[in-house]
């Protein structure tokens, strides 16, 4: 009883990162489905990431304040202009445009766009030169090749749309649309856009982590910096002010869902498993979304599937997995024979010195015999 108690709890321990990141996937899937709903209900989508950066921002604040005070970096004029710019990107642009672009096409859609981050990323820290490329082994050509893959899928995504797959059944939840998802070319050029800013934020993140070691800080400055980004130009595009009146309704749940769950708890677990796994090992959950997303949408609220969704969803993630698959390989790195031969010396002088010290030693022990 007691070995079995002992296996169950070792592997708990192994698969822990593995059921806190799918938990966080089934977590955005519900985000994406709950955001929709209040957008149809009225919600304004800028007068969402607003509200929605200010309650995770007083969400995190307290974690932060007391958890990281003793290690938390001084904050200076050139630090917060680079936490400016971080927010910008992260929030203030990217989120923006990528929740504008669910008006015009579909949580599908979104959902699979979004796994071409990891390439979009690899590209620009390749150009960069932040990521080594070796074109000649398979790792590096597993990289270009699922870059190039993941690229085409974006595409064919973008510019095809193709023939309706029909649902068997009747939808089990209702969900009402308004009159949107007809201008699909505008919002895939919004989602790009916004894939592409996100990027370009996780290369950025890396580089301020370097001097401003303080992940829940981080956090909370890229939220309240981002909400007053998001506040300021919502104010120059939205002109009602009724538009900033929220009920007790599903905009309100949205709010506080995204808010709370999503830049709050779910922040906080993939912090944990970049800790325990690695980056990598975070991003490989990303196309869980998106099959979730496809599947409730599909059966549940009876969305329709396009075959151009399909056909680039499946290049999208085949290609992704290419390229975490490189990504992954790049971690175990191999002694050189140079550093084994290195080792190996050092071996022998270690070896060599407490041969030294053992005669040392002896010599002293028979000097201290008094002779007869």
């Amino acid at each position: 009883m007691v070995l079995k108690t002992g296996g169950t709890r070792s592997m708990y321990k192994k698969f822990k990162p593995h059921l806190l990141m799918f938990l966080s996937q089934l977590g955005y899937t519900f985000l994406y489905f709950i955001t929709e709903a209040s957008f149809n209900k009225g919600l304004n989508p800028h007068v969402y990431i607003t509200y929605r950066h200010v309650v995770s921002g007083f969400l995190m604040l307290p974690f932060a304040y007391f958890l990281e005070r003793k290690t938390r970096p001084r904050l200076t004029w050139p630090l917060f202009i680079e936490l400016f710019v971080l927010s910008l990107l992260g929030v203030g642009l990217t989120l923006n445009m990528y929740f504008a672009s669910l008006r015009y096409t579909s949580p599908t859609f979104v959902a699979s766009m979004v796994n071409t981050i990891s390439s979009l990323t690899f590209i620009i820290a390749v150009s960069l030169r932040l990521e080594r490329l070796d074109a000649k082994s398979p790792r590096g050509m597993a990289k270009i090749i699922g870059t190039v893959a993941s690229l085409a899928g974006v595409t064919l995504m973008t510019l095809y749309k193709g023939p309706p797959i029909r649902s068997l059944w009747r939808e089990v939840i209702h969900m009402k649309s308004s009159a949107i998802h007809e201008n699909w070319l505008k919002g895939s050029i919004l989602t790009v856009a916004s894939c592409i800013t996100w990027s370009m934020w996780y290369v950025m993140q890396a580089i301020t982590l370097k001097k401003y070691p303080a992940q829940l800080s981080l956090t909370t400055w890229m939220s309240f910096i981002g909400g007053v980004q998001s506040a300021v130009f919502t104010v120059c595009v939205v002109h009602k002010p009724a538009a900033w009146i929220i009920g007790f309704d599903i905009n309100l749940w949205s709010i506080l869902y995204a808010g709370i769950v999503c830049s709050g708890l779910i922040i906080f677990l993939q912090l944990w498993c970049t800790e325990e796994k690695g980056p990598v090992f975070v991003t490989m959950f990303n196309p869980l979304s998106t099959i979730m997303v496809a599947l409730l949408a599909y059966f549940v609220f009876g969305e329709r599937l396009y075959t151009g969704s399909i056909l680039g969803g499946i290049t999208v993630i085949i290609g992704l997995y290419l390229v975490l698959w490189g990504k992954e390989k790049d971690q175990e790195v191999p002694l050189r024979s140079s550093e084994l031969s290195g080792l190996a010396c050092e071996n022998e002088k270690q070896v060599s010195q407490d041969v030294v010290e053992y005669c040392d030693g002896k010599r002293e022990k028979m000097a201290s015999i008094p002779q007869v």
